[in-house]
């Protein structure tokens, strides 16, 4: 007995949407390292969250040495700037997988509120930066306390 099997031409169109799709995401939406970026420069991944005090930043930068950061604010924009260097020992044609980035990487972000710059602390712990940058006074949320007025 035969078995007769439905032709879908729009079977194969859909796999070759999905392709496109995935083509144009990997290109565009996450350009890791295509024509958005110039060869060795990259940016730098944070995580910013803000408490009644501070603004805290968090960017992981593993194989990069205190020294060789440069982080810098300038009215409402943070600049952290560094490099990643590569290991000298290993010649380029011995490589089988080369996916680390290596190269200078700057990364400028707007603030969102007013900061006390000179009162800022950096720490570098596990190759994670994080900077406590303090608010300024009159961003810091005040309480005032409401009396009746027999008090």
């Amino acid at each position: 007995m035969t078995n007769l099997v439905r032709w879908e031409p729009f079977r194969e169109l859909i796999s070759l949407r999905e392709a496109m799709d995935r083509l144009f995401e990997e290109s565009f939406v996450r350009p890791w390292g295509g024509w958005l970026t110039s060869p060795g420069e990259g940016t730098l991944a944070v995580d910013i969250y803000e408490t009644d005090e501070a603004l805290v930043v968090k960017a992981p930068i593993p194989g990069v040495k205190p020294e060789d950061l440069d982080i810098s604010v300038t009215g409402d924009t943070l600049t952290i700037r560094g490099e990643t260097k590569s290991e000298a020992e290993v010649k380029e044609d011995q490589y089988i997988r080369r996916e680390c980035r290596y190269g200078s990487f700057c990364r400028s972000l707007s603030l969102p509120v007013p900061i006390v710059a000179d009162k800022a602390v950096a720490e570098f712990e596990n190759g994670v930066l994080t900077l406590t940058l303090p608010k300024a006074e009159e961003v810091k949320p005040k309480t005032i306390k409401v009396k009746t007025k027999g008090e």
